[in-house]
């Protein structure tokens, strides 16, 4: 994790353990978390076009920014409960996804790539 993530996630394990969370931050019941908070993000984008999704107003823009907020702590503490490195994992899947989706194939295009083999 870069320094920045890692400074958050020992945040969150120290708020955690001063209020005696840590036996409720278990990986199911922080994923079950982070899944809420994703749908409250989904929520602020629900109805708006895609124009509107690019200009918000300064109103709409600090509820994402909340909402977005909460996505990470959540995202960034189970990472750190499961003992994974979210930027070694997002440079991973990344990687993958390089060897997935050739840009003189797949340029323009939003179809899925097939699995690689194993």
């Amino acid at each position: 994790m870069t320094s920045e993530l890692e400074d958050l996630a020992a945040r969150l394990r120290e708020f955690a353990r001063v209020r005696d969370w840590e036996r409720f931050h278990t990986p199911k019941n922080l994923v079950m978390a982070l899944s809420g908070e994703v749908g409250e993000l989904v929520a602020e984008f629900q109805w708006l076009t895609p124009a509107e999704a690019l200009d918000l107003d300064a109103t709409a823009l600090a509820r994402v920014r909340a909402e977005l907020g909460d996505v990470t702590v959540y995202l960034t503490r189970l990472a750190d409960v499961l003992g994974v490195d979210l930027v070694e994992a997002a440079h991973a899947k990344l990687d993958e996804s390089d060897r997935r989706y050739d840009p003189d194939v797949y340029r323009g295009s939003a179809r899925k790539a097939p699995p690689l083999p194993p």
